[in-house]
């Protein structure tokens, strides 16, 4: 089919598992309309609804049914169903303990369910790359089949977010599937020449002490450091991790041979490359590589938001209310970035001009 220019129709989404509206705000800053968002966590109502303008809805998505999210939809619309269902099943943590109850795993079966009863025209789904694993095949598999066996054409593709953009090291499975015809993901916009690095995203913020917060901006802020973390700091070089400490610094699982495999623990960012990829504990030095390449502390929720590409004006909590440091890293964690919720938006943008 040759491509059609002109006005594309009305791209509505309903978002599953939407949490504070990562996913939504990127598909929506590309001109999609974000018509709801289903989640159980209900302290992401405020940030969802104020910064994608959609209605949030407090519901496991075992119980939700398609009478709930079709009425979202107007008729002539393309009709989008969106997920991201919650990882920490698929994780290397999960393999590693033995746990593989697939009964962990129906979220992505709940999903397949609803995609099966609302028939929505295109359908995409974010998840960990560990779902695509040896281990895990029957479960991605089962999800592509049930695609499948509704008329859907299925493609999928683990992405290193800092090939669209993203400065982070994170790696995400992205699918794509659509009644339409064949659907792909839109090529890489970056190469490692030109990847966003650390210091594009933070050097110009403000210097922070540990324990401070900026005062122009709440979310600027970081953790304090015991004395004893605040000497582990400061003999953390650049780029350096825990394995660059004098003996008296170390902890004890340091020393056991287990504990070698874990580098980045205590880590400083390097400004030169993309961040690594931000977790629910990324603003704790004892976490990860999330020390600041030169200041003596952790990342702030702000850098840590902006490794996200949240931009700055995107609303986490009310303006009245206190940053609360742990909510803002699990939701900033586990929120799925606006930059790759645009390129995923790209993609059905020009699927839909090719095939409608």
């Amino acid at each position: 089919m040759h491509k059609r220019r002109g006005r594309l129709p009305s791209i509505e989404v309903v978002d599953l598992f939407c949490g504070i509206g990562g996913l939504s705000y990127g598909m929506k800053s590309k001109g999609l309309k974000i018509r709801a968002g289903f989640d159980l966590d209900q302290t992401c109502l405020y940030a969802y609804e104020t910064n994608n303008e959609a209605k949030f809805i407090f519901k496991d998505i075992r119980t939700v049914r398609k009478e709930e999210i079709i009425p979202f939809y107007s008729k002539k619309s393309i009709k989008v169903l969106a997920g991201c269902a919650p990882c920490q099943p698929f994780s290397s943590y999960a393999f590693k303990n033995k746990n593989k109850d697939e009964k962990k795993y129906n979220l992505l079966y709940e999903f397949g369910r609803l995609v099966k009863d609302v028939q929505p025209d295109i359908v995409t789904m974010e998840n960990v790359p560990a779902i695509a694993s040896f281990k895990l095949q029957s479960v991605l598999g089962d999800f592509v089949k049930t695609l499948e066996s509704e008329g859907y054409y299925v493609s999928y593709h683990v992405v290193y977010c800092p090939d669209y953009g993203i400065p982070q090291t994170r790696k995400r499975l992205v699918l794509l599937a659509s009644k339409l015809g064949e659907i792909e993901l839109i090529p890489p916009t970056h190469r490692k020449d030109n990847y966003v690095t650390v210091r594009d995203v933070i050097s110009n913020l403000p210097p922070l002490q540990a324990g401070e917060e900026c005062p122009a901006d709440k979310l600027h802020r970081c953790r304090a450091l015991s004395s004893l973390n605040m000497r582990r700091m400061e003999a953390t070089p650049y780029g350096g991790s825990w394995k660059d400490w004098p003996e008296e610094l170390l902890l004890n699982c340091h020393k056991k041979e287990g504990g070698k495999s874990f580098g980045s623990v205590y880590g400083r960012m390097t400004w030169e490359e993309p961040a690594p990829t931000m977790t629910t504990l990324c603003t704790g030095i004892g976490n990860g590589r999330f020390g600041h390449p030169i200041q003596n502390r952790a990342i702030s929720a702000r850098e840590a938001a902006l490794f996200q590409t949240f931009p700055t004006t995107y609303k986490f909590f009310p303006n009245e209310q206190e940053v609360s440091l742990t909510k803002a890293s699990r939701y900033i964690g586990n929120a799925v970035p606006p930059r790759l919720g645009e390129v995923i938006a790209e993609s059905i943008k020009k699927h839909i001009r090719t095939h409608k």
